[in-house]
C-alpha cells in the first residue's frame, strides 16, 4: 500500500476546517472557542462530543471517539484511511502524491481488479444462459433485484470455460492465476477453479470486487462452499461478505447482523433484512470485530445453536471484547436445531426474525453464562475459579462504564474483585505518598502545553539537556519535540494522529482536552521554566550516581573532573 508523506497529511489537515466537515454531517453549536453536538458514534441525550477549530480535532467525553478530520470521515462515512485522505484532499484542492508508492504498484492492483471484474461479469453472463442455476436461485426465493443487487453469477461446468473466455494471452492467464480463479494439477495443467456452482462476488468496501464464493448445485458435488484463496487483494480474515452491500442499502447503519453463510445474508436482504453480513469460511477475527464496529454500533451475531455455534460464539466474543468501548453493544443469537437464518426468515418472516435478535443475549450475559459452564458457584473454589476465568478477558476491556460494570459483576457473582484487593487502612491513619506520584509533574505540564501549542516545541532546541532523566514520560516527551522539529507547522490534531493505534494516544487525547489554566501569552514562559528544571533534576540524578560511586568505589580523574563541573554547575 503506498505510504502518503507525513508532510503531506500535516498540510491537508492544516488547510482542512474540521468544524466545516463534521458540520456538513452532523450539526454543531458553538461553545465558547469549541463547538458541541450529540455524539454521532453513540446514543446520548446530552451534547458531550466537541470538536476544536484551533487544535482541529473532535472528542467525545461519553464514548472516547477522537481524532482527526481524517478518522471522523473514516467512522462516520465509513471510508478507508486513503478515501478520506482522498475525499478530503478534493475539498481543498490539493492532488494526493502518487510517487510514494513503489513503482507499478498501482497498475499492477488496477490490472488484478479489471481482471477479477471481468471474471464477475463473464459469471453473471452465464447465468443468464443457465437453466439449472436460475432454477436453484428461483427454488431458493432469490429474485431478479436481489441477484443483481449482489452480483450474483454461475461457473459452467468443465474446466476451461472461464480460461477460453478471458485468459486470451499469457498476462492474462497470469493476472487471472494471481487473482485466484485458477487450480492446478499435479502434472501441471491449470483449470477453472470454480466449475458448476452459483457465484458470489465478494467486493471490498469500496465495491469492487475482490474474491468469490462458489456455491455447489447439488449436495454431494464436493464442499459446500468454496473460496477464493488468500490473494494481494483478498484477505478473508479482514473482508465481510454484504458489507458493500449493506453500506448502500442504509444511509446509516445502526446494526450489523453476522451471519455464516452467503444464501444466509442474499436471503435476509430478500425479506427486508439489510443488514446482516458474513465471515468467509473463517471464525470471526479482531479484523473483522474492528471493521463490524467501525460501521455499526450494535453487532449481532447469529449462529446455529448447536455446540459449533456456541463455540462460533465465544471465539467471536473474545474478538470483540478489546474494542467494547462505551456506546457500543454486541448481541448473541443462537437459533434452534436444523435452522439457519435463511430457514428462518423464509418460515417465519423479517417480523419473527426481528423479534429473535431483541431477545437476543447480551455480550455480558453470555460472557458470565459460558464461564460458569461446569462450575460450582455455591462453593468458594467455583467462586474462585470464576473469578480466575474472568479476570484476564475482562482487563482487555476498555477504560470506561461497560468495562467497570462488568467487574462490578463479577464481584456480584463471586464476592472477588476483579483486581487484587488492597489493605484496608486503619481508621485515623493518612496515605503515605507514593513516589512523587501526587506532586505535579513538570512531564506532564510540558507535554499539555505542546499538545495544545505544538510550535512552543521549537523554542526548545536539542539536545535536550534532560535526555538521559530517568523520569515517567520523558521519552514520550523527547519524541513529541523531535516530531515538531521535523514538522514545524502540525497541528494538535494531526500529532495526535501520529499516535494513532499506540497505546499513549488515549493518555495525550485526554490531556490535549484539559483546560491549562493562566493565559495562553504565558504558556512559553512555563513551559521553558519546567524543561529548566528537568534540567536541574537531570544535573543533581548525575552527582547523585558520582558520589554514590564515590562512596563505594572511589572515583577516577575523569568522575572527578566531571564532579567539579556538575558542581561548579549547581551553584551557578
Amino acid at each position: 500500500m503506498a505510504r502518503i508523506p507525513d508532510a503531506f497529511i500535516d498540510d491537508l489537515l492544516a488547510r482542512t476546517d474540521i468544524v466545516e466537515v463534521i458540520n456538513l454531517r452532523v450539526p454543531l453549536k458553538r461553545q465558547g472557542k469549541e463547538y458541541a453536538a450529540r455524539c454521532p458514534f453513540h446514543d446520548e441525550r446530552s451534547a458531550s462530543f466537541t470538536v476544536s477549530p484551533t487544535k482541529q480535532f473532535y472528542h467525545c467525553f461519553g464514548c472516547g471517539a477522537h481524532g482527526t478530520a481524517i478518522s471522523f470521515l473514516m467512522n462516520y462515512d465509513r471510508l478507508e484511511f486513503l478515501d478520506a485522505v482522498e475525499e478530503l484532499a478534493k475539498r481543498v484542492g490539493m492532488e494526493v502524491p502518487r510517487d510514494a508508492s513503489p513503482r507499478g504498484q498501482d497498475n499492477d492492483s488496477r490490472d488484478l481488479y479489471a481482471a477479477l471484474d471481468a471474471a464477475a461479469k463473464f459469471f453473471q453472463r452465464q447465468l443468464a444462459h443457465s437453466d439449472k442455476a436460475r432454477a436453484y436461485l428461483d427454488g431458493r426465493g432469490v429474485d431478479g433485484p436481489i441477484r443483481e443487487q449482489f452480483a450474483i453469477g454461475y461457473a459452467p461446468e468443465g474446466f476451461n470455460a472461464l480460461k477460453d473466455a478471458l485468459g486470451t494471452d499469457e498476462r492474462r492467464m497470469k493476472l487471472l492465476d494471481r487473482a485466484g480463479l485458477f487450480s492446478k494439477n499435479d502434472s501441471g495443467r491449470v483449470y477453472d477453479k470454480f466449475r458448476d456452482r452459483v457465484m458470489f462476488p465478494i467486493h471490498d468496501r469500496r465495491g469492487r470486487v475482490i474474491a468469490f464464493g462458489g456455491r455447489v448445485l447439488e449436495k454431494d458435488d464436493g464442499p459446500k462452499y468454496l473460496n477464493s484463496p488468500e490473494t494481494a487483494l483478498f484477505h478473508k480474515g479482514r473482508e465481510l461478505y454484504g458489507l458493500w452491500q449493506a453500506r448502500q442499502a442504509n444511509q446509516k447503519l445502526e446494526r450489523l447482523i453476522v451471519v455464516e453463510g452467503y444464501m444466509d445474508v442474499v436471503s435476509l436482504f430478500q425479506f427486508g433484512v439489510t443488514q446482516a453480513v458474513a465471515t468467509l469460511g473463517t471464525a470471526t477475527t479482531p479484523d473483522h470485530a474492528e471493521l463490524l464496529f467501525r460501521n455499526a454500533p450494535d453487532v449481532y451475531f447469529c449462529f446455529d445453536g448447536d455446540a459449533a455455534g456456541q463455540r462460533a460464539g465465544w471465539r467471536a466474543l473474545e474478538s470483540v471484547l478489546p474494542r467494547m468501548r462505551d456506546g457500543r453493544q454486541a448481541f448473541f443469537l443462537f437459533l434452534p436445531d436444523g435452522e439457519d437464518p435463511d430457514t428462518i426468515v423464509r418460515h417465519e418472516g423479517a417480523e419473527a426474525f426481528d423479534a429473535r435478535l431483541r431477545q437476543a443475549t447480551p455480550l455480558s450475559q453470555f460472557f458470565f453464562d459460558e464461564l460458569s459452564k461446569e462450575v460450582n458457584l455455591s462453593t468458594l473454589d467455583g467462586r474462585a475459579r470464576l473469578a480466575e476465568r474472568a479476570r484476564p478477558l475482562l482487563a482487555q476491556i476498555p477504560d470506561g462504564a461497560f468495562g467497570d460494570l462488568m467487574r462490578q459483576r463479577l464481584t456480584e457473582v463471586t464476592g472477588v474483585g476483579a483486581q487484587a484487593s488492597t489493605p484496608t487502612r486503619p481508621a485515623g491513619t493518612t496515605r503515605r505518598r507514593d513516589d512523587g506520584h501526587n506532586r505535579p509533574s513538570l512531564v506532564r505540564s510540558i507535554i499539555v502545553r505542546l499538545l495544545h501549542q505544538p510550535a512552543l516545541a521549537l523554542e526548545v532546541e536539542p539536545p535536550y539537556a534532560f535526555s538521559g532523566l530517568r523520569l515517567a514520560g520523558v521519552e514520550l516527551l523527547i519524541e513529541l519535540l523531535g516530531i515538531v522539529q521535523a514538522r514545524p507547522d502540525i497541528s494538535t490534531g494531526a500529532l495526535l494522529e501520529h499516535f494513532n493505534e499506540r497505546e499513549e494516544q488515549a493518555a495525550l487525547q485526554k490531556l490535549a482536552m484539559q483546560e491549562l489554566p493562566g493565559e495562553e501569552a504565558h504558556w512559553r514562559a512555563e513551559l521553558l521554566d519546567a524543561v529548566a528544571q528537568l534540567g536541574r533534576q537531570t544535573l543533581q540524578q548525575r552527582l547523585d550516581e558520582l558520589q554514590k560511586k564515590q562512596r563505594e568505589i572511589g572515583l577516577d580523574e575523569a568522575d572527578k573532573y566531571e564532579l567539579r563541573a556538575l558542581l561548579q554547575a549547581r551553584l551557578g
